[in-house]
């Protein structure tokens, strides 16, 4: 089966969804409502949180672009204030460990992905945006450790060429179905697109990183096979920032944790009796029953024999048309179940 392991925890279809809670830069360059949000992911369960590591002028030239309709503002304002210094996110990272969780962060410049790396990261997601920049993939990559790589804005094809850099380095690789709109409408989220990436890549684990409103695509994507969610997180959606429109809160965050693990429970198996069904049968079946007296030798009718719970009688509901060929061998009180030997069958 297709897997991979981050600091030990194993990601693949057969554990159980693994939900990255993604920070990101809804902190505002706020190292106190980083440890806020670190603080609220954990107490809703939360294994892993992941933030961003921007070096503005690393990543970008300067330019007037804004981010279309995510924000009025430049981007390079946005990031240039969202940004934090490695000894903040060395503080980050020594915060999440405190509390319990994995610190990941994702790198959009080799200067972003070195600091990482000197850091000691066990893992590098990948964002949609770097998805075909194969230089950067094949500078992250070459570092040995885990990839998970997010493909919005990538059809199969490109996403295919991705994965050939990376498995270059011979690193263990997870996909992410994503779209790259803010929020994205439901009708183009595009479960079906798990199902794609499964049969292209089936050794690879796939998950969705999802910017629809809620948590409902996500749940449904774990019941069509998705290892990995991701899922922007904020404290309140009221606070400032180009991502917290779109992110989920706290009971949201746990609900999505809880349901995802339940969905994973429920999916697979196929359709026949469980053991553990049978006290539920016992009392929920039928059994054929007299329901008036039949005298020794009297054929079964639908006016002396019918069904009735229990379903613990000789003969289930099933048998009703079998019982009236035949006669009693006795004679019978109204309001019993038959017993075999209660009933003479033709030769």
């Amino acid at each position: 089966m297709p897997e991979i392991i981050l600091n030990g925890r194993s990601v693949g279809p057969e554990h159980p969804p693994l939900v990255i809670v993604e920070v990101g830069i809804n902190h505002e360059g706020s190292v106190e409502k980083a440890r806020q949000l670190i603080d609220a992911a954990v107490a809703a369960g939360a294994e892993i949180v992941k933030f961003q590591c921007h070096i503005t002028d690393k990543e970008m030239v300067p330019t007037d672009m804004k981010p279309g309709e995510i924000s009025d503002e430049r981007l390079w304002d946005i990031i240039a204030r969202c940004e934090l210094t490695e000894e903040e996110e060395r503080g980050l990272q020594a915060y999440c460990t405190e509390r319990g969780a994995l610190y990941l962060s994702t790198p959009f410049s080799r200067e972003a992905a070195d600091r990482l790396d000197a850091m000691g990261v066990p893992a590098f997601k990948i964002g949609s945006g770097e998805c075909n920049n194969l230089p950067l993939l094949d500078h992250i990559a070459a570092k040995g450790k885990p990839i998970i790589l997010s493909t919005g804005m990538n059809d199969t094809a490109s996403v295919r060429r991705s994965v050939e850099v990376i498995r270059r380095h011979g690193v263990s690789l997870a996909l992410m179905q994503c779209t790259s709109l803010y929020p994205t409408p439901y009708e183009q989220v595009r479960l079906g697109a798990l199902r794609e990436l499964a049969d292209a890549f089936p050794d690879l684990p796939v998950g969705l990183s999802d910017h629809s409103l809620n948590i409902w695509t996500c749940l449904g994507a774990v019941a069509l096979g998705a290892s990995i969610l991701e899922k922007h997180f904020t404290l309140s959606r009221q606070w400032p920032g180009p991502d917290t429109g779109i992110s989920i809160e706290p009971v949201e965050l746990q609900g999505l944790i809880e349901g995802s693990r339940a969905i994973w429970q429920a999916r697979g198996g196929s359709k026949q009796v469980l053991a553990d069904e049978q006290p539920v049968m016992d009392f929920a079946f039928a059994s054929v029953v007299t329901i008036a007296p039949v005298p020794a030798g009297a054929p079964f009718t639908r006016d002396n024999v019918w069904v009735k719970r229990p379903g613990t009688g000789a003969f289930p509901a099933t048998r009703l048309e079998t019982v009236l060929t035949g006669r009693a061998t006795r004679d019978l009180p109204a309001g019993i179940a038959l017993a075999l030997a209660d009933v003479a069958l033709p030769a």
